[in-house]
């Protein structure tokens, strides 16, 4: 292999990682409103079932996870820069599964689901500059959040 096609194991465990741990904080939230306060909230026709978000987001996070590793790999400010970026919009992530089923708030939740969009954007944007790749995995992502800010902009005003 040329010098920097390298596999590193341990920056690819780290960077897969650490989005699924994200994963796990948000789903101790989730998870206990599941079949209490959410399965009785009134949700809009278009809403997938339940069972659907726990493979679309494992495999989401697989992605951001790859993403993050093709950023990790490269030296030097810009690539710091973009995974702090990454980082942040990672929290943004838990803080909505926090606001949304923990406090059970679906209008804060759905504000904060706009800057989480943003954020990734800029992730985006950021990934974008150094490798297209990471950003291009992270596409599925950000569209996913789209259609979820959709779902929790209805069932805050179907349940307002």
């Amino acid at each position: 292999m040329a010098p920097g096609k390298k596999l590193d194991i341990a920056k690819l465990v780290f960077a897969l990682a650490i989005p699924q741990a994200a994963g796990v904080i948000g789903a101790v939230f989730t998870y206990p409103s599941i079949s209490g306060w959410y399965a009785f909230l009134v949700k809009p026709e278009f809403m997938p079932p339940s069972w659907v978000f726990a493979p679309a987001w494992t495999l989401l996070y697989l992605l951001m996870g790859a993403s993050l590793y093709l950023i990790l790999k490269r030296p030097g400010k810009e690539a710091r820069k973009a995974a702090i970026v990454f980082g942040f919009q990672l929290a943004l992530n838990v803080i909505w599964s926090i606001l949304f089923f923990g406090l059970r708030n679906p209008a804060l939740a759905f504000t904060e689901i706009l800057a989480l969009w943003a954020m990734i954007g800029a992730t985006i944007w950021q990934f974008m500059k150094i490798d297209k790749r990471a950003a291009y995995m992270m596409v599925p992502y950000i569209l996913w959040v789209t259609f979820a800010a959709v779902l929790n902009y209805y069932v805050w005003i179907l349940n307002a």
